[in-house]
């Protein structure tokens, strides 16, 4: 019997070329694996394409509610942005699709799992990460860096493909490298490529519109969450896949979450795309509202520390290690009481706070109101005000006196 080998198969041109190249150059059975993230009609008719071109057998897993709760859930939690800005959609899938990756590779006893993720970018090292992490023993074959691999290009391929009688069912004209699932949209290549060029949103855009071309209208949200985790969305609850769908919509229409952005890759280059993030950045802003009124001043400081350095283990692929577990604790141990409700406005690129509440609010009215009440007098102030000062006041009265004496 021929040795198995499974791939992380999207139907695109790379993936679809891999699988008689696999099969040339290696002379495995080829298993082709779809990890539905949501990536909606692009997973569509995949097994007749995937079987079409070689591989023996084809998988696609649902796995949208999975990603939501596991994966996405705790990055909310956290508030992870990566370099104050990316949202980390592609990041958060990778760890999901290598682990379900490994579990179909043992499932039919592979002793291979290939990607077509390219040598310059981060998803080799996430997908390679996420797979040595749990199975140490698989071995990779990264069809872009391997020896036997001597196409380098978009052309190239499709030369291959005309080569081989493989009818492309997609267009194989020039377009954006793009990376869609449930939480975001990128877009890499053509006029981005130069940091000089304006994108071409009209050309661009998938979930949404920019800002210019959205409403002239407030659209107004109410958000409820619990232990920081959103559940409805004006009054009507809902699992969070559904949640981040509804939101999509809203903000796709009114401009919201689409950034350009010049980004530090993990291999230590520069790259630029355009997200379209509309659900999630909604979904950041109100969590971020809530935890304002909640958390209390040394912990909100800590967890803004922590969730930043948790970005960047995801952003790196590092989801299967100690270190993000234990971040991941102390967030969510931050979110215990993060429970409440959320109003805003969405105009025009824009999220703007129509108030919030929630039985764990640590705003305290009578204390905060310029009004002197029971709990707080205004001469309390006086004395906070001598001790915390009291380093700067020694130190002064020292220069004076260095001064007085080197004046002699």
């Amino acid at each position: 019997m021929k040795e198995k080998v499974v791939l992380a198969y999207s139907g695109g041109l790379d993936t679809t070329v891999i699988i008689p190249w696999l099969k040339e150059n290696y002379d495995y059975d080829v298993i082709a694996v779809c990890i539905d993230v949501g990536q909606e009609s692009e997973t569509k008719d995949l097994d007749k394409r995937a079987l079409s071109t070689g591989a023996v057998k084809e998988y696609t897993l649902d796995v949208v509610d999975e990603f939501c709760d596991e994966y996405i859930a705790p990055c909310i939690q956290a508030h992870a942005v990566y370099e104050n800005r990316y949202l980390l959609g592609t990041s958060m899938a990778r760890p999901l699709i290598a682990k379900k990756l490994v579990e179909i590779a043992r499932k039919e006893g592979a002793t291979a799992i290939c990607h077509g993720a390219t040598g310059k970018g981060n998803d080799q090292v996430r997908f390679e990460l996420g797979i040595k992490a749990l199975a140490p023993d698989l071995r990779i074959i990264a069809a872009w860096r391997d020896p036997k691999w001597n196409m380098d290009s978009r052309e190239s391929e499709l030369e291959y493909c005309r080569q081989h009688d493989i009818n492309l069912p997609f267009s194989a004209d020039n377009s954006y490298s793009r990376d869609r699932n449930i939480w975001h949209i990128s877009h890499e290549g053509l006029e981005l490529e130069d940091t000089g060029n304006a994108p071409d949103y009209d050309h661009m855009l998938v979930l949404g519109v920019t800002p210019m071309k959205a409403p002239d209208k407030v659209t107004h949200v109410t958000m409820e969450f619990e232990k920081g985790i959103p559940v409805s969305v004006n009054g009507q609850k809902m699992k969070l896949s559904d949640v981040i769908r509804t939101l999509n919509k809203l903000g796709g229409e009114n401009g919201i979450g689409i950034v350009d952005i010049v980004e530090n890759r993990v291999v230590g280059m520069k790259s630029r795309g355009v997200y379209e993030t509309p659900g999630g950045t909604i979904i950041y802003a109100a969590h971020e509202q809530l935890e304002e009124l909640i958390l209390d001043r040394d912990t909100y400081l800590l967890k803004n520390e922590i969730g930043s350095r948790f970005a960047s283990l995801v952003y790196e692929g590092k989801w299967f290690t100690p270190l993000r577990e234990a971040e991941q604790a102390f967030i969510e141990s931050t979110q215990r009481y993060v429970t409440g409700e959320v109003r805003f406005g969405l105009y025009k690129g824009n999220i703007i706070k129509e108030g919030e509440s929630s039985p764990y609010s640590l705003y305290n009215e009578s204390i905060a109101s310029f009004t002197t009440g029971d709990l707080y007098d205004h001469k309390d102030a006086e004395g906070f005000i001598n001790l915390f000062g009291l380093p700067s006041k020694v130190r002064a009265m020292k220069m004076q006196e260095m001064e007085k004496n080197n004046g002699k």
